[in-house]
């Protein structure tokens, strides 16, 4: 099998290329201190915040998996995309507010006032592992495969390292600002050159008649009974919720955008917006692979159980080449280029956001603290220098990704083992004033243990038992929560001042709701919210 690109279309990826890279440089002078550079000087509006969001959660791993999950697990796989709509609602109205009334440059540090430095600092390190373990390598990774296939001259860790120089060096000159400007060009082209591949395969496989007739009935169901082994029912609020909790709610990775806000509405449309885009995953990203059963035939499993297909040429080819097998088999020159450029922007949303988070934290959670006293330049120069090193061990790291058994596991795996202590210390931080820092530091001890154990199972061969790791989730945050719980309440409660302007009350709601009552009902984010949810129910009545 074989990936020809035009010299049409080369050409447009290459220009795409250089527009994102002068774009940074061009934002990059405009900076002028740390907050210009980390928040974009706070000054964001709903549409790039909305767009943002949505180009930095879908990264070039997300097109691959899920147009193979749409060929071969089923459109269960969209559980994770409906749930981040409702999720997005929850942060804009019990979340947002608190990080935004405290001025905070990282999410870590709201915990820093609710509980103390130590806190911070551990939910901090958490997020610096996990974006460069997960948000960044990965991405590299998984972008470096699809490109090797078109490009298999160029080998594995070339196309790595120019990826990461070709992000770092716009994230590196310009900051936030550069990166969500960037993704708000790379979502319009993404989410474009998706529906084009969705309407050219559509079109090829003759409509939904020929994949309904090859295809079990139970393919197209987003809700799984609770016997189904990779996401039972249950497993929906004990894995799922956990995890996308914490990757929309608490991931500087992703709610750094949110920060940049230049108001509350703005951040709360903007979180809403993203949740609309959303919604449009299982209708330009999952059915291409539904389409897809009946363009590639199935061709059975091969000996380490991976889902194999047969190209039009008669080759055998793995579910991650299903996405660029329908770019080259079924849209004409020019188109090719533009969706393709929509696969690099999806690689560079992803690789810049995480870069950029990854350098805000070690710069504000760490070195501010170290240096107190220096100087906002002085942070925006460590920022860069910092972002330059993370990009160096993202591309040392990446290639290991490669040895574990699947990309999607290793992703969600990997964020169950580290974040339910975090989305345990602020739910309750936030909802329960009762909560302390003893408490923080117990849930703190019982989770790292718990992390290790599962890690230790796994990789030294305990031969423990352990269930569906989306189960394993909610027992962690069960346990995490029960230990901030228990010594919250055996200790002494909290000080006003790490209470104050900290947590949810019905009269913060309350006032909030006199505020939105002298808006026109569409410009209403809980209105928007809830207009949203009824749509969420619909296609998951739909598709039941």
């Amino acid at each position: 099998m074989s990936f020809d690109l035009s010299t049409l279309d080369l050409s447009i990826i290459v220009i795409y290329l250089l527009f994102v890279v002068a774009l940074g440089f061009y934002f990059g002078k405009k900076h002028e201190d740390a907050e210009d550079y980390f928040l974009a000087g706070r000054s964001l509006t709903w549409p790039l915040i909305g767009f943002s969001l949505f180009a930095s959660n879908m990264s070039s791993n997300s097109l691959v998996g899920l147009a193979g999950a749409g060929y071969n697990d089923g459109f269960n796989v969209y559980t994770y995309e409906w749930m981040a709509v409702l999720i997005l609602i929850i942060f804009a109205v019990f979340f947002l507010p608190f990080y935004l009334k405290n001025k905070i440059f990282t999410i870590p540090e709201y915990l820093e006032g609710r509980y103390n430095y130590a806190v911070r600092a551990y939910a901090s390190g958490i997020a610096v592992i996990l974006n460069i373990l997960v948000d960044i390598a990965a991405t590299l990774y998984a972008g470096g495969v699809v490109i090797n296939m078109i490009f298999p001259e160029l080998g594995l860790p070339t196309i790595i390292i120019g990826l990461a120089i070709i992000a770092g060096i716009y994230t590196i000159s310009g900051g936030l600002a550069a990166v969500v400007y960037t993704d708000a060009v790379q979502a319009v082209i993404l989410i474009f050159g998706s529906a084009l591949i969705t309407y050219f395969a559509w079109q090829a496989a003759g409509g939904w008649a020929p994949v309904h007739a090859i295809t079990d009935p139970e393919h197209f169901n987003i809700i799984k009974p609770i016997d189904d082994k990779v996401m039972p029912f249950p497993t929906i609020f004990t894995g799922v919720l956990i995890i996308g909790f914490y990757f929309w709610g608490t991931n500087q990775y992703i709610t750094q955008r949110t920060l940049a806000a230049k108001d509350i509405k703005q951040g709360q449309w903007g979180a809403m917006f993203a949740g609309f885009l959303k919604l449009s995953i299982l209708f330009v990203m999952i059915f291409p692979g539904a389409f897809a059963r009946v363009l590639y035939p199935s061709a059975g499993m091969n000996e380490e159980g991976q889902a194999l297909a047969t190209a039009l040429d008669g080759t055998i080819m793995k579910m991650d080449a299903i996405y660029p097998s329908l770019l080259f088999d079924f849209l004409p020159q020019g188109i090719i280029g533009i969706v393709l450029a929509g696969l690099v922007a999806a690689m560079m949303s992803s690789l810049d956001s995480g870069l950029n988070s990854v350098s805000t934290l070690l710069t504000m959670d760490f070195y501010k603290k170290a240096k107190p006293d220096a100087s906002p330049e002085k942070l925006m120069k460590v920022g860069r220098i910092i972002t330059a090193v993370v990009m160096v061990l993202a591309v040392l790291w990446a290639p290991q990704i490669g040895k574990a058994p699947q990309l999607w596991t290793y992703l969600q795996q990997t964020l169950a083992w580290f974040s339910p202590p975090v989305v345990a210390l602020f739910v309750f931080g936030i909802f329960w004033k009762r909560m302390n820092t003893q408490g923080a530091i117990a849930c703190i001890i019982v989770g790292v243990l718990a992390t290790i154990f599962i890690i230790c199972n796994l990789y030294f061969e305990l031969e423990i038992d352990m269930p569906n790791f989306l189960y394993t989730a909610g027992i962690h945050f069960g346990l995490s929560s029960l230990a901030l719980i228990i010594v919250s309440l055996l200790t002494p409660p909290p000080s006003e001042e790490q209470t104050n302007n900290r947590i949810w009350t019905v009269a913060s709601y309350t006032a909030e709701s006199a505020t939105l009552k002298d808006l026109p009902w569409y410009y209403n984010y809980r209105i928007q919210g809830i207009a949203l949810t009824i749509v969420v129910i619909i296609i998951l009545l739909w598709f039941a």
